[in-house]
């Protein structure tokens, strides 16, 4: 049985959780428990904080963890990255007083920048040469340049919301995150099976993301043009209907080119489009 640990709360729980839904893997939320097995999957959940992931992966306590990618960086710990998951997105900045005249990393010169990623901080100005004081928070980071405690922060943003209330901008980027699988790098060959079964599902899931299924009755002698626009994962499937003049096309689109392709869907006699949400994708 494979041993996943999670975060316990916040958005990446929530992420977290939907996904496993998604892939048919069921967590009670309804126990409040450290360790939840799941149902009809051979895995149990280790519920922590977040900064706990990397080290109890690393370790072999769990045999995988879903943690930010900017924790995994922070903790420096020998975990193999299983996969990139795609959501939970933020990234990790600098910033600092709106009021200041910042015109490139040479600002940060002899600065104080308060942080709750040192290491990750640490690297970024000794790689430019930057010398500059960190000063390490667990909290409020934000808070820290308008009570006089730091000339800057570096610290996660999303939608920068904080940033702005808190009279900050973000200046430099550092690094891009998202939430990552990790693994233990000596996990036996029966857990890395039940680890090829959980990559299956969530492969299947991640191919049905931004996909959409179509359906439409096109006149027999449009069929070929209509073929034509299709992008579809290969043929589409085409079925007669009771009206001998027409048939039904079935088919998946790209969420991002949708609405150009059912423009000309239309234009070449399609009618009746229904358009339908897909679960899953299995290859």
């Amino acid at each position: 049985m494979l041993r996943l640990a999670v975060q316990s709360k916040g958005r990446l729980y929530e992420d977290t959780m939907a996904l496993l839904g998604e892939a048919d893997i069921k967590v009670s939320k309804s126990v409040r428990g450290l360790l939840v097995e799941a149902k009809d999957f051979p895995m149990e959940v280790l519920f922590l904080r977040d900064d706990d992931i990397p080290q109890t992966v690393a370790s072999g306590v769990a045999d995988l963890g879903i943690v930010g990618e900017n924790e995994f960086l922070e903790r420096g710990e020998r975990a193999d990255i299983v996969r990139r998951l795609g959501f939970s997105r933020c990234r990790l900045s600098l910033a600092v007083p709106k009021s200041e005249d910042y015109r490139g990393l040479e600002w940060f010169q002899g600065k104080k920048i308060a942080t709750s990623y040192p290491n990750i901080l640490g690297r970024f100005l000794s790689e430019n040469g930057i010398r500059a004081e960190v000063h390490v928070i667990t909290g409020s980071v934000e808070v820290s340049p308008g009570i006089g405690l730091a000339d800057a922060i570096f610290d996660i943003v999303s939608s920068g919301s904080t940033l702005v209330s808190n009279n900050l901008r973000e200046v430099e980027t550092v690094v891009q995150s998202e939430a990552l699988l990790i693994g233990y790098p000596h996990m036996s060959a029966e857990k890395r099976d039940v680890l090829a079964q959980l990559l299956f599902r969530l492969q299947a899931v991640k191919d049905a993301e931004n996909k959409k299924y179509v359906l439409m009755n096109v006149p027999r002698s449009k069929v070929d043009d209509i073929v034509r626009v299709l992008p579809g994962m290969k043929s589409p499937t085409i079925m007669p209907l009771a009206d001998k003049e027409w048939c039904s096309v079935h088919t998946v689109l790209d969420k991002d080119r949708f609405w150009e392709i059912i423009g000309q869907l239309k234009d070449n006699g399609a009618q009746g489009i229904l358009v339908l949400p897909i679960e899953k994708m299995i290859p």
